[in-house]
């Protein structure tokens, strides 16, 4: 098991800029593939960006991507969200997870979850 804690959540006007940050303990960070979700205000969560277990390959959402960047520091056992050009409609609580498996968007692949942290974007 892993405990994930995030951090950089804020409130920003419309086509700011907020990076994320998601620190990693416990078990190997290396070892996981990790997710960022999403729950936005009435509706169910959702798949933002996931990462593999060496940051050499990435996945994002249709509606994120070219504005959304997911890393990882293995070093420094933090997994990285940075949001440019932000709209009203990213609006929601950010999740980190980490998944044993492959790269995937699938949110039942991950199985250790963070409490994660407001994202408020205004018009």
């Amino acid at each position: 098991q892993v405990h994930l804690v995030e951090s950089g959540g804020g409130l920003v006007q419309a086509g700011g800029s907020l990076r994320l940050s998601c620190a990693a303990s416990g078990r190997t960070f290396s070892t996981y593939t990790m997710g960022w979700f999403r729950r936005a205000p009435g509706k169910d969560r959702e798949f933002v960006a996931a990462i593999n277990r060496s940051g050499a390959a990435t996945h994002y959402a249709d509606s994120v991507k070219g504005r959304f960047s997911i890393s990882r520091d293995n070093a420094k056992n933090t997994l990285y969200l940075q949001m440019n050009s932000l709209k009203p409609g990213d609006t929601a609580v950010y999740y980190c997870a980490a998944s044993n498996g492959p790269l995937s968007d699938y949110i039942d692949e991950y199985i250790d979850w963070g409490q994660g942290t407001q994202v408020t974007v205004s018009s």
